[in-house]
């Protein structure tokens, strides 16, 4: 039995940092945030002593377009049904988070940011000690949106380049190593954080040959005109040759006619 082949897709071609990333970033596992995990794998009904697995599903999400600009902490918008009245149907109702403007300091970036964000960001932040600890120790699939991913990238490149806090040698060094865990080398950094059409277009750049698409048809043309150049060279080669007699035979089909 032959080997499966693997799936070859167009990520296949980028580095294997950025694979790592964009995996944890769109199909990472999240946080529970808008339910209670149940720990182990089965549970036993204290009545019927019927035994079932636990299934921790998470609940499905609605991410607007305003989500990207902002800090939301893992909440987003929640889809579902209300029983306003015991003897009415359910209707439809949505569930939104409790949203806010509210300033951030970056001691890396030396930088006030005002940033959209939840009551659940302002607790991780204070539980991480800090805005970046928050940023750089929290998984790419948590932070979730375009800001938050920018903004960890932002602080990566920092402490990769080391070239933040250009007039205060002191506290750079002091940040560097608070956060030395974090420090990645350039390369890595410089493909953190990227969209795909922005690591595509990075991946073009870097190519010093461009892979030139030629067409299917084209291509089995050409090999298909191969194969009958080579046929008629064989039959030249392999077919007798005619001699003065043959031209005496009157039921010999004459080919020059």
């Amino acid at each position: 039995m032959s080997a499966i082949k693997s799936r070859t897709t167009i990520l296949n071609r980028l580095p294997e940092c950025y694979q790592k990333f964009f995996k944890e970033w769109k199909y990472g596992h999240q946080a529970a945030v808008h339910y209670i995990p149940v720990e182990g794998k089965w549970k036993r009904n204290s009545e019927t002593g019927e035994v079932k697995r636990i299934q921790n599903k998470p609940i499905p999400l609605t991410y607007p377009k305003e989500f990207d600009e902002g800090l939301w902490g893992g909440e987003a918008i929640v889809r579902g049904f209300e029983k306003r009245h015991q003897l009415r149907r359910r209707v439809p109702h949505f569930w939104f988070p409790m949203l806010q403007k509210s300033v951030l300091y970056s001691e890396i970036l030396d930088k006030h940011m005002e940033i959209v964000v939840t009551p659940r960001t302002l607790r991780l932040v204070d539980q991480h000690y800090g805005f970046d600890n928050y940023i750089l120790q929290t998984p790419p699939q948590d932070l979730k949106s375009n800001l938050g991913i920018k903004l960890k990238r932002t602080l990566l490149l920092a402490l990769a380049t080391q070239d933040f806090l250009p007039n205060n040698t002191a506290k750079r060094e002091e940040l560097l190593k608070k956060y030395q865990k974090h420090i990645l080398p350039v390369e890595e950094a410089e493909w953190y954080g990227l969209t795909l059409s922005e690591a595509l277009e990075k991946l073009g750049k870097h190519e010093e040959v461009p892979i030139q698409k030629i067409p299917l048809k084209v291509k089995f043309r050409e090999e298909f005109i191969e194969q009958l150049k080579e046929k008629q060279t064989e039959v030249a080669a392999t077919s007798p040759k005619s001699s003065w007699t043959d031209t005496l035979n009157p039921f010999k089909f004459n080919k020059t006619v």
